[in-house]
């Protein structure tokens, strides 16, 4: 942090202004001016709060899509149906034996084998050939939207909160203070985007560990670099690439049930999420973690703080976003090194 604040020393004191901004936005009562330039300060955290949690939903997405396409070098346009199917999964489980948690180990598993099933009946038979995986895999998307709509309907689908789940609560945040008896008024927010946000920063460590720090994140890192050299050596790095595919797509599952919970599933979702996990990865960095984490959160907060203050443009500054690091940092915010 020390060297990046000498190279850098503008932006490192803009960084540092913006936050220092940002968390007296967030800690301090907000005068009436300002409320009254800017809006209600509950407002505000609630955007914040929001577009936090979003980007943790689409970091869970993106994450797997990071692996598959940054890292395994597999064009898989079909991500997006995978989320999909595995909130419908995560629906049905948990609607057939009321227990939410077991929504997710199902969603993950189902949608996991699916991953393994496209990984070895369409990418070990395309391998570096990138235009015909974006043309299949677009067809195999197109295909299980249509088998999902005729199965589940075009209506909208909600996973149950579970009781212990549901409801708000407090956070230590001042939103004002009461006319009558002068009071401050702290902030209410959903317990379950809580639990999801602490689940989603747990696996983004846990996979950021296992990739950087373990045997089998050498091996998948080592097998990109230079597959023949790995396989020469005894390692079977196909078998390496369907579980890391499997887990891929597994992830994208469990975002399913998570984008279920606190949102709903409609037809065009698949879609929607597809975009935004091209959007974050392209943001972060091919086959970062951090960068997807990273990426997710800068999305998340654009698409809401945007819907609240500016929704008319709500989607473009999402992809002004991009275009921005595209055109600076072509290779993302946090370019992995090879």
């Amino acid at each position: 942090m020390v060297r990046i604040a000498e190279r850098h020393p503008v932006w490192t004191a803009i960084v540092v202004v913006a936050a220092a901004v940002l968390l007296w936005a967030i800690f301090a009562p907000w005068p009436e001016a300002l409320e009254n330039a800017v809006g209600r300060k509950k407002i505000f955290l609630n955007a914040l709060f929001n577009g936090i949690t979003l980007g943790a939903l689409y970091f869970l997405v993106a994450s797997g899509f990071t692996l598959i396409f940054g890292l395994m070098k597999n064009v898989n346009l079909a991500h997006g149906s995978l989320y999909m199917l595995g909130g419908y999964i995560g629906y049905e489980t948990a609607t057939a034996t009321g227990w939410w948690l077991a929504s997710f180990v199902v969603a993950f598993v189902v949608v996991g084998l699916v991953g393994v099933l496209l990984q070895v009946l369409v990418f070990r038979r395309m391998e570096g050939e990138d235009l015909k995986q974006t043309l299949v895999t677009i067809g195999i998307s197109i295909v299980l939207a249509d088998l999902m709509l005729w199965i589940w309907g075009g209506d909208f689908y909600q996973i149950e909160t579970p009781l212990w789940l549901a409801g708000p609560v407090d956070l230590p945040l001042i939103t004002g203070v009461s006319r009558r008896t002068g009071e401050a008024i702290m902030l209410s927010y959903p317990l379950v985007r809580l639990v999801i946000l602490v689940a989603a920063i747990a696996i983004g460590v846990g996979m950021w560990l296992a990739l950087a720090r373990t045997r089998i994140g050498m091996l998948v890192r080592a097998g990109v670099d230079d597959r023949d050299m790995l396989s020469a050596t005894g390692v079977r790095i196909q078998r390496v690439f369907v579980l890391v595919f499997a887990f891929g797509a597994g992830l994208a599952g469990i975002a399913g049930v998570i984008g279920g919970t606190f949102q709903s599933m409609a037809p065009g979702e698949d879609i929607r999420f597809l975009l935004a996990s091209l959007v974050v990865v392209i943001v972060g960095g091919m086959g970062s973690i951090p960068g997807a984490a990273l990426g997710a959160l800068l999305i998340g907060l654009a698409e809401q703080f945007g819907s609240v203050y500016a929704p008319t443009y709500a989607v473009v500054l999402t992809f002004l976003i991009m275009v921005v690091v595209l055109a600076f940092r072509p290779q993302g915010l946090v370019a992995v090194r090879r």
